[in-house]
């Protein structure tokens, strides 16, 4: 059920008239409502849930939250008025905060216990404001600043206001006062250069700058097309470049490696697209995303995460590693330089093992957890997410099911509790039973699950037996 939250500039400078014998706020008003009918269309909209923040001073911005509904968004979004100072920043945190308020309650973020990408409450941000100067009552601001200190508690739990599956977008009004010839085209639409870009790309979103009620238009379908269920992840390539591939397909050995040249497809801050089941509408998944440290029953707080996890991926070719009925999660990268990279390459049997560091129990070690791999038809790149560490995993279940049919002898007990210790301890909690309780999960999924896990706890309580004793 995606959020879309409105927050509309209400300062004194939205009183301004354009060429259209409208003000920006009367433009900002009738932007949300296309953008509302324009999404109409969708029929996953039934579920949106829509909210309307201002830049009035707390606690009078927030004008549309949790408990209102859409008729009380409607009435005070037609009431809206201009009459205060561009407080930017303040304005921001009060929208991020709302959006927060439940996350601690509902454990979505499931803070020490591995990123769930299936766990999400897509949200989009949409600012419109005229990109005037930050005013406050202390003067002129240069730069975009967000109070540091929420009052929600667990914020200090992620470095950043936002969260991963929170995106922002700004429509920065720059409409004329004085009619001008309309010589832009479709597809043209610039990133704006005021203080909010810089935060927009930050959480994986862009902003515009409008300049004709046309370019809004276009605008308005463009956001309408970024609604989508989704989180950020920002992946790192880590060690050297892998050898370029000729146009038949091998190694061409005349052209180098490019490891010390810094290319766009190094660094990627993109979603990845977590689809909802199509009978229940609900995403499902089985394996999380490794957190960057190791988790020390005896600290008394948690280190603070950052919003996005760093995912970073060895450019070495690999082989994907499969076995029979194990489940595994398949995500879609959303398009961009580390995708057409991939793609071009034409390796579809080959994958790039993904990894984050400092999750190993060790300081600097860190095992893999899936894979980077283009689709069979070349059309997009899948993040594989799989279980922690599944190079080493794979074949000792392999050798379960296949050569020990069920009844392991010493030698492989002994493996597979090597294995558990470079595994973090909450890839061992009991909520994975819940996957075995879904309707939607295949009958041999919930049976190799059931059976990995019943030797899991075995394992575990013979080690807290002799602790014990």
């Amino acid at each position: 059920m995606p959020i879309l939250l409105f927050l509309i500039d209400t300062s004194a400078s939205m009183n301004q008239r354009t060429y259209l014998g409208t003000t920006y706020l009367d433009i900002a008003k009738g932007a949300v409502e296309i953008f509302m009918k324009l999404r109409a269309r969708d029929p996953a909209s039934r579920g949106d849930r829509y909210m309307l923040v201002t830049f009035d001073d707390p606690p009078y911005g927030v004008k549309a939250g949790w408990k209102e509904n859409h008729a009380t968004f409607m009435s005070e979004l037609k009431n809206l008025q201009a009459s205060g100072l561009t407080t930017l920043g303040h304005a921001l945190r009060a929208a991020f905060d709302l959006l927060n308020l439940n996350r601690l309650v509902s454990g979505i973020d499931n803070y020490g216990q591995g990123r769930n990408p299936f766990f999400l409450e897509p949200s989009v941000i949409i600012t419109i404001t005229d990109g005037n100067k930050l005013t406050h009552s202390s003067g002129v601001a240069e730069e975009l600043h967000l109070p540091l200190n929420s009052p929600l508690p667990g914020s200090e739990l992620t470095k950043e206001p936002f969260r991963w599956d929170q995106r922002l977008f700004a429509l920065v009004l720059r409409l004329p006062g004085v009619s001008v010839p309309d010589s832009e085209h479709l597809g043209s639409v610039p990133t704006d250069e005021s203080a909010i870009t810089q935060m927009c790309e930050v959480t994986g979103g862009r902003s515009y700058c409008v300049r004709t009620q046309r370019m809004l238009n276009q605008c308005l379908e463009s956001l309408v097309q970024k609604v989508l269920s989704g989180v950020v992840i920002h992946f790192e390539k880590s060690g050297p470049d892998p050898p370029v591939i000729g146009e038949d397909g091998l190694v061409d050995p005349a052209r180098p490696l490019s490891s010390f040249s810094p290319q766009p497809w190094h660094s990627c801050h993109k979603l990845i697209y977590v689809r909802p089941n199509p009978k229940t509408g609900v995403p499902v998944g089985h394996w999380p995303i490794p957190e960057s440290f190791w988790p020390d029953q005896n600290s008394p707080s948690l280190p603070p995460r950052s919003a996005h996890p760093v995912v970073r991926f060895s450019c070495i070719d690999c082989e994907p590693m499969v076995i029979d009925k194990l489940p595994f999660d398949k995500y879609e990268l959303e398009p961009s330089p580390l995708t057409q990279f991939i793609l071009e390459r034409k390796s579809p049997h080959m994958c790039w093992q993904v990894f984050v560091n400092c999750s190993g129990k060790h300081s600097d070690g860190a095992h893999p957890f899936g894979y980077l791999k283009a689709s069979t038809t070349l059309t997009c790149v899948n993040l594989f997410v799989m279980p922690y560490n599944y190079p080493v995993l794979l074949p000792l279940l392999d050798d379960l099911f296949k050569v020990h049919k069920l009844k392991p002898n010493l030698k492989w007990r002994q493996a597979f509790e090597m294995y558990l210790k470079s595994m973090p301890p909450y890839f061992l909690l009991v909520r994975h039973y819940s996957f075995l309780l879904k309707k939607d999960i295949p009958v041999e999924h919930r049976i190799i699950l059931l059976c990995f896990f019943f030797i899991v706890i075995y394992i575990y309580r013979f080690y807290l037996f002799l602790f014990h004793f």
